[in-house]
């Protein structure tokens, strides 16, 4: 199908609003609508975040009798089901649009196709595909979570030149510049949950928290793995319950007593299965996934990183590359263990993406 610059330029709009809202509308994903009629904008809106009225139903409020005849232009396939809000395929088809552009099918089950036949049932002219691929990209935390209800796994590391994210000593404060640090925290806003291992607790202290202004309602979960539940209970996770939901994932094995110490100071505590020593992480993430967090940012530390990558489960890598050299054969690296026999049964990272903050150079790259 071929496409006018006009529908171009409308799409890239509506994309445009989609996108204020990345991190804000989890685990529903980010849409953008703008209505036109005579070549004119009479409308627009996007989704703000979840239980708030859907992109299209902002744009027709806003637009009132304008709406007929027009034509909508609009990031991801209307919904056809009850959920928080009504269906959004009813008010589309009493609105008297004469044409729709959809960028992209939901991949929802419930609505994937649904929504575009009703309204070409309907006699409305539905056109699909212009600019699918930036959806692609844009709900990518959705589009696996609605589908396989797990959380996209991002992993998020600060290296030297020589691969070390941390000295012997375990010291890594600050291997990336303020500057790079304050990007990190924008890819914990477009997240639901950021987590580390025990060992990050321990040796930190951190408080995983959103600082970046305007966050205050986010829904934001801490993270932590530590199978034999020896999380410190005067740790600065607990100190602020409004900073985030703490999380801590556990073995089967441990100490109720102290369970119920962590619960009385606002943790989760979650057993799932383990074996030599590791908790079973698809299992973490199954309950991550019931929890409707749909996007995880794992930080680390090296023995984390390690598993994850070694279980192959993370979708996609951030490496923050710092002009530095720490060496020191006792350093961590972002990838521990026995490592590949040859380097043609190494990972390989695909769509890669760089590019500079300051002197630090941020590779980003899909698994």
């Amino acid at each position: 199908m071929s496409w006018s610059n006009r529908d171009l330029a409308f799409m890239e709009m509506a994309y445009s609003l989609a996108a204020t809202a990345r991190g804000r509308t989890s685990p529903n994903p980010c849409v953008g609508a703008v209505l036109v009629k005579k070549d004119k904008i009479v409308g627009w809106g996007f989704h703000q975040e979840a239980g708030q009225p859907h992109a299209e139903i902002v744009a027709l409020d806003r637009t009132g009798h304008q709406a007929e005849g027009a034509t909508l232009y609009l990031t991801l396939e209307p919904c056809v089901h009850w959920g928080r809000t009504p269906p959004c395929v009813d008010r589309l088809l009493g609105s008297g649009l004469k044409r729709i552009v959809i960028s992209s099918h939901d991949p929802n089950p419930v609505v994937y196709k649904k929504g575009a036949a009703r309204l070409q049932q309907a006699g409305v002219k539905v056109e699909v595909g212009l600019l699918g691929h930036l959806n692609q990209r844009l709900n990518e935390f959705y589009f696996k979570y609605i589908t396989r209800r797990v959380p996209f796994v991002t992993l998020k590391a600060a290296l030297s030149l020589d691969g070390k994210i941390a000295a012997a000593s375990g010291d890594s404060r600050w291997i990336s510049c303020q500057e790079s640090r304050y990007f990190a925290q924008n890819l914990r806003a477009e997240h639901d949950a950021v987590l580390v291992g025990l060992n990050t607790v321990l040796k930190d202290n951190p408080r995983l928290s959103l600082r970046l202004p305007g966050l205050a309602k986010k829904k934001w979960y801490r993270v932590v793995l530590d199978t034999s539940l020896r999380f410190p209970e005067r740790a600065r996770l607990l100190k602020k319950p409004e900073e985030g939901q703490a999380i801590i994932f556990a073995g089967p094995d441990i100490s109720e007593a102290r369970a119920k110490r962590l619960r009385k100071k606002g943790a989760e505590i979650i057993q799932v299965p383990a074996a030599g020593g590791r908790l079973d992480l698809k299992s973490v993430l199954e309950e991550l996934g019931r929890r409707e967090i749909a996007a995880v940012l794992v930080e680390g530390g090296a023995a984390t990183l390690t598993s994850f990558l070694q279980h192959r489960l993370a979708d996609k890598i951030y490496l923050f590359l710092a002009p530095r050299l720490i060496g020191g054969e006792k350093s961590l690296t972002i990838f521990e263990g026995q490592g590949a026999a040859r380097v043609a049964e190494s990972m390989k990272l695909k769509n890669l993406r760089h590019f500079s903050i300051k002197n630090d150079i941020i590779i980003e790259g899909y698994f």
